[in-house]
């Protein structure tokens, strides 16, 4: 297995990111995740466990998966916030459209219909660095 870095796991189809609870123990879910600048991106419903998990510890690993969950690559260790900042929120998923195109275009919809699409949260994560607040 190889190390993963910001670039390939920005490239990567599935990300497995791996979140932690109070008591420590790893949670990992396989998301989509787009890179622009120096930051990662992933969007999940707002009161997802993973996002409540980030909210009171920032930090994680990422790795390469498929699909299903299957890690494909060793783990990389990161640090993740929930954002509130519109621009860069418009940002993050101008990087997902791009990069998942109609597969993105068709989860909006669906989430925009359902009345879903506002009950989204934004995810920013950085390799090795800091997050922006």
């Amino acid at each position: 297995m190889t190390m993963p870095n910001r670039d390939t796991l920005g490239s990567a189809r599935y990300v497995s990111l791996a979140t932690f609870r109070r008591n420590g123990a790893e949670v990992a879910t396989p998301v989509w995740i787009a890179a622009s600048d120096d930051r990662l991106y992933v969007f999940s419903e707002s009161r997802a466990g993973k996002v409540k998990r980030l909210r009171s510890n920032p930090q994680l690993r990422l790795a390469h998966c498929d699909m299903r969950g299957h890690v494909l690559s060793d783990w990389t260790d990161a640090v993740g916030a929930v954002i509130d900042d519109t621009p860069t929120i418009e940002n993050a998923y101008r990087a997902l459209r791009k990069k998942y195109g109609w597969q993105m275009w068709v989860a909006d919809f669906f989430s925009k219909l359902s009345g879903r699409y506002a009950q989204r949260s934004m995810l920013e994560i950085s390799v090795g660095g800091q997050i922006s607040k």
